[in-house]
């Protein structure tokens, strides 16, 4: 395989070393199995080889892998201060009226209380009500269909994640 018949930035992703690529990839998911996965199987021709082998990964996490997935993800209605990931990802939240915002937090405990993490969902493109619906809808779960949940949200956030990643230009 050479670089002319892998995308760009594809193959800026291809060529990084291995602690570079490990870091962007753990950017892209907290969870450090799901980065040594995805950076094993190097290189990829195709975004969609990418896509892929990120969905095996995502399949094969435990549940202490989901849970330090998780961790990298701050609650709905509150994004990390200073990243834009957090805030563009969330960005259906922004213009929430002051009781949708209100009224996500208390559902954000309450969900953090049955289920020990961070609602998680994935947020983009999505409106807070929506994002509020979501969560009344999943907190009635039992905690085995709410892990598969998150695996399958953590699964659109890591394919969004990884568009970005190697649709970047190079700096």
């Amino acid at each position: 395989m050479t670089s002319s018949t892998t995308p760009g930035g594809l193959a800026r992703f291809n060529a990084l070393e291995d602690h570079a690529a490990f870091a962007a990839l753990h950017e892209a998911c907290a969870s450090s199995a799901w980065a040594r996965r995805l950076l094993t199987r190097r290189p990829y021709a195709t975004i969609d080889d990418l896509f892929t082998a990120s969905d095996a990964a995502m399949a094969e996490l435990t549940a202490a892998d989901l849970q330090e997935a998780m961790a990298g993800h701050p609650p709905i209605g509150r994004p990390k201060p200073g990243d834009p990931t957090s805030s563009r990802e969330q960005r259906g939240m922004a213009g929430a009226s002051e009781e949708l915002k209100e009224e996500m937090l208390e559902l954000n405990l309450a969900y953090q209380e049955k289920f020990g993490h961070v609602f998680l969902i994935c947020a983009t493109g999505r409106t807070g009500e929506q994002m509020r619906d979501a969560v009344k809808e999943r907190i009635g779960n039992s905690p085995e269909q709410e892990r598969e949940t998150v695996r399958s949200e953590l699964g659109k956030i890591n394919r969004i994640r990884l568009t970005r990643l190697v649709e970047e230009e190079s700096a």
